[in-house]
């Protein structure tokens, strides 16, 4: 999917344009266009299938595409007739499995890059601990990767991967194998070193937390394409769709239908909300768009179904009554009771309205 700000700048650390990938008769990209200023980070994020480990994978050299170009600093490394390897490419990857070498030391793993650049032993030792300094692993240096934790090994991979100073390094889904609360610490550094040292990058990830915490521009992928990019917060207020606010799990998307002033779904009636000039509609309904109001005068009425406390306030997901009636979400500083049946007002000017049936947004 081509995107108004995407086209290829000459002048950009990495750009893709009308990138595709297909095994015989099956797409696997649909053609990409991208274009990543220098010193900014870009989150590839998508569920497993997507596309987004490819198009990684394009950019690093690992595999030829089937059309299309990628450029890394102006200059084309895959296109029409030409296709330059890996290694003249002048990039760092951190893989999801970190692919340290057990039977090397940490500090051998990382001057592993520079022995195969041919850089002289003594610069080659110092840019080594160089590199483990700044991801707090210099006293390290002498031990196996076996005896480290998960998130040391992740860190001796940073370090391999930034060892011979390339100033755009690709992460493939790096943090997946640490538990959660190693994780959102590992994402902070990391954001941290990327910001510190000025690279550019690409971070390819299924979880949106991390993607949305990391990055300056989010690139969603859906199917081979790109269902929206953006910067976090832009994602978050208007997704270009209802599979782009599914996918974030940005609240409840609706199917809703005009009665004279009124939209109805289903059996519910959520009244004169505003909305476009259409007898059909879909709309996403966030839990900002609700606040609690009493049962027997709202229009919106249900049972809390499930509760749960998150940073200062718990997320309160309501069944509607009637059968095959939708869920929604609301913030409460309350903790409500399990069973209990509550009343919701809609907050007409914080809904979010798409087409019927069509992918892009309504203005």
């Amino acid at each position: 999917m081509t995107n108004d700000n995407s086209a290829q700048s000459p002048t950009a650390a990495v750009s893709t344009r009308a990138l595709r990938l297909s095994y015989g008769s099956t797409p696997i990209l649909r053609g990409i266009d991208l274009s990543l200023p220098a010193g900014r980070t870009l989150a590839l994020l998508g569920p497993s299938g997507c596309g987004k480990t490819t198009l990684l994978r394009l950019v690093a050299g690992l595999l030829a595409p089937s059309s299309g170009e990628v450029a890394i600093d102006g200059r084309v490394v895959a296109g029409p007739g030409l296709f330059l390897p890996p290694e003249r490419r002048g990039l760092g990857v951190v893989f999801q499995d970190y692919a340290l070498w057990p039977h090397l030391s940490v500090a051998g793993n990382v001057a592993f890059p520079l022995e195969m650049a041919g850089v002289a032993g003594r610069e080659r030792d110092r840019r080594t601990m160089a590199a483990l300094e700044r991801v707090g692993l210099a006293a390290m240096a002498a031990r196996s990767p076996a005896a480290l934790s998960g998130g040391q090994q992740q860190r001796v991979a940073i370090a391999r991967a930034i060892v011979a100073e390339p100033k755009i390094v690709l992460f493939d889904e790096p943090l997946s194998n640490l538990d959660r609360e190693l994780r959102e610490t590992m994402v902070e550094e990391l954001g941290t070193l990327i910001r510190g040292l000025g690279l550019t990058a690409i971070y390819v990830t299924h979880d949106q937390s991390e993607a949305l915490t990391l990055a300056d521009q989010v690139a969603v992928m859906e199917a081979g394409q790109i269902a929206q990019l953006a910067a976090p917060e832009e994602l978050v207020e208007y997704p270009a769709s209802p599979k782009v606010a599914e996918f974030l799990r940005l609240g409840t998307v609706l199917d809703v239908t005009r009665r004279g002033t009124d939209w109805t779904a289903g059996a519910h009636s959520l009244g004169a909300v505003g909305g476009p000039d259409a007898d059909s509609a879909r709309v996403l309904v966030m839990p900002r768009a609700l606040r609690p109001a009493e049962a027997g005068a709202a229009r919106l009425v249900g049972e809390v179904a499930a509760v749960h406390y998150r940073d200062s306030a718990f997320a309160v997901t309501v069944r509607l009554e009637g059968q095959g009636a939708p869920s929604l979400q609301i913030s409460s500083n309350i903790r409500p009771r399990i069973g209990e049946r509550v009343g919701l007002e809609i907050l007409s000017e914080r809904l979010r309205w798409f087409p019927a049936q069509a992918q892009a947004p309504i203005s």
